[in-house]
């Protein structure tokens, strides 16, 4: 194997676990993507406007923004998490095959809202469990999580498009008109962002006639493996309700710290053990009570800030981009063909998987703050060029996948190098994944409104601007990461004259 033996005898150790949170991140990209090209069959299914269908992602963008915060407070127990992940997996199951029931819009919206609040338990927990069980060995388990995604969101929309409408599948007076506009919405939708469609009529009133309920019931039986595996990892720990035994609490730092310390420390360290519920990885709402801070330096607060700024920054990136380069490839002074501009978000959302199945070996050999370093410079330098040859289209092309493999690994290898800085012990997971999806969804608003007003040719200065700004962002973290107090030696940890205990915000107390 190209990793250590003692990497190997963890992943060994804890290989159902981990096969059980990837591919419960497998469920998480399925639902993301599946939207954007289904979005127009979803319009004719509910007989609603296009501006009415749209709040749909709005819906689902929300709520997984809100599932993102909420996912810590299932963390206390091994149980808590395992059932809030079955319960979500199993949820978005439960939505693939309701969707084709929904026919009205506002119906439509609440079981997306549905599937929101899903991903985003999925999204912290997976997470979280994975930086829990691993700790410093998290990067390369965390790149491979995050291929998942990726794999999933590559894998819903391939399956949706052999049952798409190739005309309007609303049949009217008006349907020969209407349909000459659907290549170019359709490819406005992809993966996740609905764009401006007001300019566009399309009939609301006639015969339905879509298959697209077929890719939906697919997708359900496609992702039921996941909660059966969610649900075998509950029986395995004897978490099933029909056992009696307790629930299995999360490792503490102590017990996490056996596997790599002589015996011999163990015994010592008990003598400062915390209560297993107690420590990091709390939810926002818990993250942001006054207690926990007291005695905290500002550069515990820093990490978290500055390490969250430039998730959302990258995070925004890969919103607005996948969301707006089909309409700026089509724009002038590039005019790229429909059916030519459509295949850049598929290029750009293929070498994100690429970068993440390449990352994973790549993190074994290579430090987190290091790949974090690369991916933002590769993202500012990519958008350098992209606005140095603005009428190119091939390096359009050459640029989208570039793009997509800088910021492939910038979310796991930004986890593990922050959870890193702060011992495991501080919010970093939920305060960077909430960042994240804050990014995606309010960049896409800003960058949106910005191509509306001043043009096409201000979404690439966005995404240098954007770009900048996370390369800053690192800056300043690199630098927090150089004040951050440093944990004792294992001697300090010996000396009964110098203990070093970390507490539940993260820093040192002496």
């Amino acid at each position: 194997m190209w990793w250590d033996e003692r990497v190997s005898a963890r992943f060994r150790r804890n290989l159902q676990p981990t096969l059980t949170y990837w591919s419960v991140f497998f469920s998480f990209g399925l639902c993301i993507a599946f939207l954007g090209p289904t979005l127009l069959d979803l319009r004719c299914q509910t007989q609603s406007s296009l501006s009415q269908i749209t709040w749909v992602f709005f819906s689902q963008q929300f709520c997984l923004l809100l599932g993102s915060c909420l996912g810590g407070v299932f963390k206390r127990t091994l149980a808590q998490s395992l059932f809030a992940l079955f319960a979500s997996s199993l949820a978005i199951s439960l939505v693939f095959a309701i969707i084709p029931l929904c026919h009205n819009v506002v119906v439509l919206a609440v079981v997306m809202a549905v599937a929101g609040l899903a991903m985003g338990c999925i999204d912290t927990i997976s997470n979280m469990q994975l930086v829990k069980i691993y700790q410093k060995d998290s990067a390369i388990f965390l790149q491979a999580l995050h291929f998942f995604v990726g794999f999933g969101a590559l894998l819903s929309p391939l399956i949706a498009d052999p049952f798409l409408s190739d005309t309007n599948c609303i049949l009217s007076n008006s349907t020969a008109n209407a349909s000459s506009n659907l290549p170019h919405i359709r490819k406005s939708l992809v993966p996740h962002h609905p764009g401006n469609l007001s300019h566009y009529d399309l009939p609301m009133k006639g015969m339905v006639v879509t298959r697209v309920s077929y890719a939906f019931w697919i997708m359900a039986l496609i992702n039921l493996p996941v909660p059966i595996a969610v649900f075998f990892l509950l029986y395995k720990e004897r978490m099933v309700p029909c056992f009696k035994s307790s629930s299995h609490p999360l490792l503490s730092a102590d017990e996490l710290a056996m596997e790599t310390r002589p015996a011999e420390k163990d015994d010592l360290s008990t003598a400062v053990q915390r209560p297993p519920a107690a420590g990091g990885h709390d939810d926002l709402f818990s993250c942001c009570q006054s207690k926990n801070y007291r005695g905290a330096s500002y550069t515990y607060f820093a990490v978290h800030i500055t390490g969250a700024l430039v998730l959302f920054m990258t995070d925004g990136i890969v919103g607005e981009y996948s969301g707006f380069i089909y309409s700026y490839a089509v724009e002038e002074p590039l005019s790229v063909v429909h059916k030519v501009a459509g295949y850049l978000p598929s290029l750009f959302w293929g070498f994100i998987t690429l970068g993440r199945l390449i990352s994973i070996p790549v993190s074994y050999r290579m430090k987190p703050a290091t790949m974090v370093f690369i991916n933002v410079v590769g993202v500012l330098i990519t958008f350098l060029l992209l606005l140095i040859f603005s009428y190119s289209v091939v390096f359009l092309f050459v640029g989208t996948a570039s793009l997509g493999l800088f910021l492939s690994s910038t979310f796991p290898s930004m986890l593990a190098y922050t959870e890193d800085i702060l011992q495991y012990k501080g919010c970093a997971t939920t305060v960077l994944v909430t960042g994240a999806g804050i990014g995606e969804m309010v960049l896409q608003l800003l960058v949106g409104s910005i191509i509306h007003d001043q043009g096409s040719y201000s979404f690439l200065v966005c995404g240098m601007i954007f770009g900048g700004l996370a390369f800053t962002f690192y800056a300043f973290l690199l630098f927090f990461h150089r004040m951050y107090p440093k944990p004792s030696s294992d001697m300090d940890d010996a000396s009964p004259d110098k203990p070093a205990v970390m507490d539940d915000t993260g820093q040192y107390q002496r």
